[in-house]
């Protein structure tokens, strides 16, 4: 499903269901807005339930002002016209009240988005606006001058956040993302001092190494079809479980020997497809795609360890949060949790760039999952679902470790019942 070729109405619903159905606003928050090629604006209506909309009841404003549709247009119209009126550049708007936003907004702290290199590339800075009556003129020119400085994301005081994009989409991938920012940070700041990383830092995301030559697959048997179905199922299951977003995640598998399959970079987590997962095969990638920036990650460890036939590496919010403090991530809570993960080591932030074989060394048959600084969790297994199984607990484990931080001290299991489990299990 290309995205891009669908009406401005259809695209809105679409979004709307999205930022509805993962909780980043309520039946009664939030807009929307497209401005199409001629000038009009397509957006939602007042007054209508968010998690119902269908595309009969998306406005249509003309450049002219002449309103066209069932409803009225959404109340904060105004801002989002000022915005297009002082950058040309943004075709679509999104504002929301995600909740972890919205506590930044009440205490007045824009988010960190140099935390996490992911974040700080799809949100770059985080802009701020100050208070003003929502719906009125003073809103749209206090959001508006924002954006003209050069902001495509920005926190509004005391109310919630607004993006603007190229496209709705990558509207929705900013609002998204610095949500899911927001929400690391919280639970970080609970354990701790939070470790954000530097400009130099940064630069290592936007590097690629010079990219693999690529190879016409010719035929796809059996193994691999089934296997493109997997990945899909396990990128679209951690989605709606809030372990991926739609900007972040990668989910592979090996096919062969010398060959495996690994989810695209710049494809959206929500709407990937069997058609968009890349094959790399003798160090050779499929014709036409574009594998994860990861990938060199991922054929190290391959190559190293026979029995893994899966690997997926998620920045799920729990889980992050371990990895931008220095707080140990206590696996020996329940023994599910200690059985699935074992004892995880901390890998230094820049490893995964500039040396894949070092991270690929770390793991062993007693060590599947492995945490990276300000980056990720890497989680491997004999099958998909394995590996999927890892992330989960870990996602699991993390947050009730965090909540457990306003009851008391964590008591671990002792190493005698531990030597029993892994007798047991192990």
């Amino acid at each position: 499903m290309d995205f891009h070729l669908l009406h401005p109405r259809d695209q809105i619903v679409r979004i709307m269901d999205r930022i509805y159905h993962n909780r980043l606003t309520t039946l009664s928050g939030g807009n929307l807005s497209v401005r199409d090629v001629n000038g009009d604006v397509w957006i939602t209506p007042a007054g209508i339930d968010k998690g119902s909309l269908s595309p009969d009841d998306i406005m249509c404003v003309r450049a002219d002002g002449v309103a066209l549709g069932p409803h009225r247009p959404s109340s904060e119209l105004p801002f989002h016209r000022w915005i297009y009126e002082r950058r040309p550049d943004v075709a679509a708007i999104v504002h929301a009240h995600p909740t972890a936003l919205v506590s930044f907004s009440i205490v007045r702290i824009v988010p960190d988005t140099a935390v996490i290199p992911q974040a700080n590339s799809v949100c770059g800075l985080v802009g701020y606006a100050p208070y003003a009556l929502p719906g009125s003129e003073q809103l749209g020119r206090n959001i508006a001058a924002t954006f003209a400085s050069g902001y495509n994301v920005v926190l509004l005081e005391n109310h919630g956040a607004v993006t603007g994009g190229i496209d709705l989409l990558n509207a929705y991938h900013r609002i998204e993302t610095l949500e899911f920012c927001a929400r690391t940070i919280i639970k970080a700041k609970r354990l701790g001092g939070i470790n954000s990383l530097s400009p130099e830092q940064i630069s290592f995301f936007g590097r690629r190494e010079g990219a693999l030559p690529e190879f016409e697959p010719g035929h796809h048997g059996s193994r691999e079809r089934e296997l493109r179905g997997r990945i899909v199922e396990i990128v679209h299951r951690a989605c709606d479980r809030s372990l991926m977003i739609s900007t972040e995640g990668v989910v592979s598998a090996r096919v062969g020997d010398d060959e495996f399959l690994i989810t695209p970079t710049g494809v959206d987590r929500g709407n990937v497809g069997r058609e968009d997962i890349v094959l790399i095969r003798g160090g050779k990638q499929e014709e036409g795609k574009r594998p994860s920036r990861s990938v060199r990650l991922h054929e190290a460890i391959y190559r190293m360890h026979p029995a893994v036939n899966s690997i997926i590496t998620a920045q799920s919010p729990g889980v992050t949060a371990y990895a931008v403090t220095s707080h140990r991530f206590e696996t020996r809570t329940i023994p599910e949790c200690y059985i699935l993960l074992r004892d995880i080591p901390v890998i230094p932030f820049g490893s995964q760039y500039t040396d894949p074989e070092a991270i690929a060394r770390s793991i062993s048959e007693t060590v599947p999952v492995v945490l990276i600084q300000n980056d990720c969790l890497l989680t491997s297994g004999a099958t998909i679902l394995e590996a999927f199984d890892r992330l989960e607990v870990a996602e699991s484990s993390a947050c009730s470790l965090i909540d457990s931080q306003s009851l008391g001290s964590v008591v671990p299991i002792g190493e005698k019942d531990l030597i029993d489990i892994r007798e047991k299990f192990l």
